[in-house]
Parts: structure tokens; C-alpha cells; sequence
């Protein structure tokens, strides 16, 4: 479609699909057709990986996509795939680690939170969100304890077109918003709460 929307060029089409399946590191095997089958490139897992294989991971997927997006990276990740990769972004609150290509984004995803707590999770689905190409509108702090708050910003969950409700373990704040819209609420329960 990009290729018959004028936005790449034949080369550039040929070249995506003749990628190899997948990437042999020896201790990985890079998933390239993903994006092909999911519409998504594959994204780093970074918790628990030795130092090597995390820098190897993301200059490799880097050369091959142009992009490479990562979850639950830490301090230490960052400064080790900064020196392979220095315009490497990281976020210190979501755990994200990535370096992205400008591209249009579509749709409207609202996030929302019941508390400050859960602002590190929500933050991960927004920014995965926005890296994969939708708008992201975040509306944190509004569990349903103080009701008030979330029926501030109802008219912004009605305009989405799919809301990301992120909620301590008695996850209330899921369920209330789905009685508030028509839309699709995917409801993430976090370790934190009462």
C-alpha cells in the first residue's frame, strides 16, 4: 500500500520483503517479519538482559528497521546502548527505551489512571501507543474514589476511539469508564492499591 500510495519507492518495497525471517545473534533470533505479519516491528522486552545482548539487540534492529522501541529499560540499559546508539531517547518514569522515525499518526487513544502510582505503567501504553503511530490523549490521577475527577474529562474518553484504563489491583476505574462510553476499554490492572 505504501508502495501504491507513492510514499517508498519499488526498491524500497522489494527490500522489505526480501528481509530474511528472522535475525541470528546466537542468543536471539530477531523476529523482521513481524512487522509484516502484525503490521508491527518487534519490541525489546530490555528486563533481565545482559549487558551485550541488549546493545547488540538495538543496533541491530535499528540498521534493519530504522526505529527500534524497547519496554522496562533501565538507568544502566540506556547508558550502555547510549554509546552505540547516542540519539537514543529514554524515559525515566515509563522505563522506555527508543529511537523513532517521524510518522503520521491516526486515531485517538485516551489513557487514563486512577493514581500518580500508576503513572509509570500508563505512561508505557501511551508511549507504545504514539511510537506504533495513534494520538494519545493521557488523563491520569482520576480514580473513581473521587469521581469527580474523571467525570472532568468524560467528553475526552467518549472521543477516543479505544481507552487504556490503568488501575490498582481493585481495577474500579476500568469499570466505571466503561460504563461512561460505547468505546473499547482495555483494562490493565498494576501492582499497586489497596
Amino acid at each position: 500500500e505504501k508502495y501504491k500510495n507513492g510514499e517508498i519507492t519499488l526498491e524500497e518495497a522489494e527490500h522489505y520483503f526480501s528481509r530474511k525471517p528472522f535475525e541470528e545473534l546466537g542468543y536471539a533470533k530477531l523476529d523482521m517479519h513481524r512487522e509484516v505479519r502484525s503490521g508491527f516491528p518487534e519490541v525489546v522486552y530490555c528486563a533481565g538482559k545482559p549487558d551485550e545482548f541488549i546493545v547488540n539487540i538495538y543496533r541491530t534492529l535499528l540498521e534493519k528497521n530504522g526505529e527500534v522501541f524497547g519496554t522496562r529499560a533501565t538507568q544502566h540499559q540506556y547508558e550502555l546502548v547510549k554509546e552505540a546508539i547516542p540519539d537514543i531517547e529514554y524515559d525515566p518514569v515509563s522505563h522506555i527505551l527508543k529511537k523513532e522515525t517521524d510518522k503520521k499518526h491516526t486515531g485517538k487513544v485516551a489513557v487514563c489512571c486512577a493514581g500518580t502510582a500508576d503513572i509509570p505503567v500508563a505512561e508505557e501504553a501511551a508511549q507504545t501507543a504514539e511510537f506504533f503511530g495513534c494520538n494519545v490523549v493521557r488523563t491520569y490521577d482520576v480514580g473513581v474514589s473521587g469521581i469527580h475527577r474523571l467525570l472532568s474529562r468524560v467528553d475526552d474518553l467518549q472521543e477516543a476511539n479505544c481507552i487504556i484504563a490503568v488501575a490498582g489491583m481493585e481495577g474500579a476505574l476500568a469499570s466505571v469508564v466503561g460504563g461512561l462510553v460505547r468505546n473499547p476499554v482495555i483494562a490493565v490492572p498494576t501492582s499497586v492499591g489497596y
